[in-house]
C-alpha cells in the first residue's frame, strides 16, 4: 500500500493566499520526512478552493526541495492547457527529477477558466480525449504531429525525450481524473489508470475499478497491465487521541473554506449550479474516510483498499487549516498509521 496526501493550498477564511501556498509546501517536506509515498497537488484558477494555478510549476519547485518523494498533480486541466506545452513540462520534470514526477490529468469543470484562456466550452465537452491522446503521444513517441480537429501542426521533435531519464520508468506516469462511465472508459481504453474522488465511497470506487478492467479488457489491453493498473483513491485523513476530537476539527474547519471555495466558482455559459451544503459534505467526508485514532485511520485505508481493489492514496491532510496541526498530522499519519499497514 501506498499512502501520499493530497495538497490543495487550500485558502480558509481569514487566511491569504501566501499563507496557504506557504502551508501546502511546508506540509510537502514534513511529507517526505514522515516517509510518505507521493504528494499529489491539485490546481485551481481564481477561487480559495485551493490557491494554486499550476500545479505542474509547484511540483517543479517541490521536486527541487525534496530527494525521495514521489510529486503529482491532481489534477494538470488539460482543456485549459496546450497538451504539447504540458508534455514538455511532464518530460522535463521527470527527465531532471530521475522518474519522480506523475502526472495526473483531468477535465475540470464548465468554469470561466475555459473563458480566460481562450479554450472555450468545446474544449471541456468535446475536446479532452484529442487532448489526452496528443499528450501521450508526445510522452511515448521521438517526434509528434498534430492531426486532430483542435490542434493541427507539422511534425516536430520531442525535446527533452521522457526516455532520457535515468530512471526505469519510460516516460513520466499518467493517471486520470475519473468522475463518470465515461471518463472510466476514456481511461481504460488507454491503459491508464484512474484517480478517484474524496466524494465517492468504497462501493461506487469498487465499481468503477470493476469497470474499468472490463472496459479495459474489451479494448485489448494487456492482462499483465489491467492486473498492475496502480488507481489512486482520494480521501481526507484527519488523526487525534479520539474520534471525536478528529471529526471536530474538520467540522470547525472546513464548512467555512468549502463555503468560500465553492462559492465563487463561475461557470462559463452562466449555467446553474447545485452547490453542495458545506457542513454535510464535511460530515460525509468524515464517515468516508481516514479520521480518528491512528489504528481506526489503519483499519479504513486497509479496508478500502481490501473493498476496491486500489492500493493508492492521496489524503488531504490539511483540513484544519492550520499550519502547526496539517504539520502534525502528517507525521502522525507517517509515525503512526503506517506502521500498520506493513
Amino acid at each position: 500500500m501506498r499512502v501520499g496526501s493530497f495538497v490543495l493550498a487550500a485558502q480558509f477564511p481569514g487566511q491569504g493566499q501566501g499563507e496557504a501556498l506557504h502551508r501546502a509546501v511546508r506540509s510537502v517536506e514534513v511529507a517526505e520526512e514522515a516517509g510518505l509515498d507521493t504528494v499529489w497537488l491539485a490546481e485551481h484558477h481564481f477561487v480559495p478552493y485551493g490557491t494554486c494555478p499550476s500545479a505542474v510549476t509547484l511540483a517543479a519547485l517541490l521536486l527541487g526541495r525534496t530527494q525521495r518523494i514521489r510529486v503529482g498533480t491532481a489534477v494538470s486541466v488539460l482543456p485549459t492547457v496546450h497538451p504539447v506545452a504540458l508534455g514538455e513540462q511532464a518530460a522535463l520534470l521527470h527527465v531532471t527529477s530521475g522518474g519522480r514526477f506523475s502526472l495526473g490529468v483531468g477535465r475540470g469543470g464548465p468554469w470561466v477558466d475555459l473563458e480566460v484562456f481562450g479554450a472555450g466550452l468545446a474544449a471541456y465537452e468535446q475536446g479532452f480525449p484529442e487532448s489526452l491522446d496528443l499528450l501521450m503521444n508526445w510522452l511515448r513517441e521521438p517526434s509528434v504531429a498534430g492531426t486532430g480537429e483542435r490542434f493541427a501542426f507539422r511534425e516536430v521533435p520531442v525535446v527533452p525525450r521522457p526516455s532520457e531519464a535515468l530512471s526505469d520508468a519510460p516516460g513520466p506516469e499518467v493517471v486520470v481524473a475519473c468522475t463518470s462511465p465515461a471518463s472510466v472508459r476514456l481511461a481504460a481504453e488507454r491503459g491508464l489508470p484512474m484517480l478517484l474522488g474524496m466524494h465517492v465511497g468504497d462501493e461506487e470506487k469498487a465499481e468503477m475499478v470493476t469497470l474499468w478492467r472490463q472496459l479495459a479488457r474489451a479494448a485489448g489491453r494487456p492482462a499483465e497491465e489491467i492486473q498492475g493498473a496502480a488507481h489512486v483513491s482520494a480521501g481526507v485523513c484527519q488523526i487525534a487521541d479520539k474520534r471525536a476530537d478528529a471529526v471536530e476539527a474538520l467540522v470547525k474547519a472546513m464548512p467555512g473554506w468549502l463555503k468560500q471555495g465553492l462559492d465563487a466558482h463561475v461557470t462559463v455559459d452562466d449555467r446553474e449550479r447545485r452547490m453542495r451544503d458545506p457542513l454535510a459534505y464535511t460530515e460525509l467526508l468524515c464517515g468516508l474516510h481516514p479520521v480518528g485514532t491512528p489504528r481506526l485511520c489503519a483499519d479504513r485505508l486497509a479496508a478500502t483498499s481490501e473493498r476496491t481493489g486500489i492500493s493508492r492514496f492521496a489524503l488531504l491532510v490539511e483540513g484544519s487549516g492550520d499550519l502547526a496541526a496539517t504539520e502534525e498530522n502528517v507525521r502522525r499519519l507517517g509515525a503512526e498509521v503506517l506502521p500498520h499497514l506493513g
